[in-house]
């Protein structure tokens, strides 16, 4: 998750609505200007990541497109995730999933739960702010986002407790 936000924010730093152009696949150049010096993602992680979204395969894009799919890669994402925690909760306590002897793993999975939560809620706007080049305003959710995976992480740290999201904290 995490990840995503800053390809996201690369992006919108990147570029805005300048016009890729190469003869080599589209998202290369792309991935090489925001991720060829990221300490927190690498060029094969851009190139995955919006690889795996067929609308940028298009050759008349742009930076601003680009981010756009991003944007809509990281909803994804945070719903998915947040879909995984509610199955993860045990069964006695309203969720829908598999039974934890560890309280500290439950303490975790519904923070993480309200954490997740507040990502969706926040994603519609924040999509909506790229769209509309509000710069500023969607780099702002996008850090709240990120710092709200990396504190879902943290509570199971702080508990001692094994995350059983860590992959989807980490996307």
């Amino acid at each position: 998750m995490s990840v995503v936000v800053v390809v996201l924010v690369g992006l919108l730093l990147a570029g805005g609505h300048t016009k890729v152009t190469s003869n080599v696949p589209y998202i290369v150049p792309v991935c090489k200007t925001i991720g060829g010096g990221s300490n927190c993602f690498d060029v094969q992680f851009c190139l995955g990541a919006l690889g795996s979204d067929a609308r940028s395969a298009g050759a008349d894009m742009d930076y601003h497109t680009y981010t756009i799919i991003a944007a809509d890669l990281l909803t994804a994402n945070a719903t998915s995730t947040a879909a995984k925690i509610a199955g993860l909760i045990p069964r006695e306590a309203g969720g829908g999933g598999r039974d934890y002897d560890d309280d500290a793993t439950v303490r975790g999975l519904r923070s993480c739960q309200a954490l997740y939560a507040g990502i969706v809620q926040r994603q519609p706007s924040c999509a909506a702010a790229i769209k509309d080049g509000r710069n500023d305003e969607a780099v702002s959710s996008l850090e709240r986002s990120a710092s709200a995976a990396k504190e879902c992480e943290d509570g199971f740290v702080r508990n001692n407790a094994p995350s059983p999201v860590t992959a989807e904290d980490d996307i």
